[in-house]
């Protein structure tokens, strides 16, 4: 498994947003797109509705290492968006990372071993 990339030019994540699947649950929206590059390019938005800076960065931080920790369960040639909802602002790592890999399995990019435990 390679190690993934950040996505970080405003139009990798245009083009994501306008040409990729999204799905969401009530912390996170997930827009995935396929890419040419032999691994995949994580990019998270938080926006400043869902807190300060300390808390819009917690949550990049809680997302980026739920992903890295389950990385080897996704799909490859993936260009994924993560958007945090002001709903996740005060959530723990374990909601975080149940969200996120529960938006992985709807796209289908990810283990399947993850059960339906946050609600739409």
């Amino acid at each position: 498994m390679h190690k993934s990339e950040s996505l970080k030019k405003n139009q990798d994540f245009q083009k994501v947003y306008k040409n990729g699947t999204s799905k969401g649950n009530r912390f996170l929206v997930m827009y995935v797109l396929k890419n040419q590059y032999m691994k995949n390019r994580l990019g998270i938005s938080v926006s400043k509705k869902v807190g300060n800076s300390v808390v819009r960065h917690r949550l990049t931080r809680l997302i980026r290492e739920s992903y890295r920790l389950h990385e080897a369960e996704f799909d490859d040639s993936l260009d994924i968006v993560v958007v945090a909802r002001p709903l996740a602002k005060d959530r723990s790592y374990k909601e975080i990372e149940s969200a996120l890999m529960h938006l992985a399995g709807k796209h289908n990019i990810a283990g399947k071993n993850h059960d339906q435990e946050i609600a739409d």
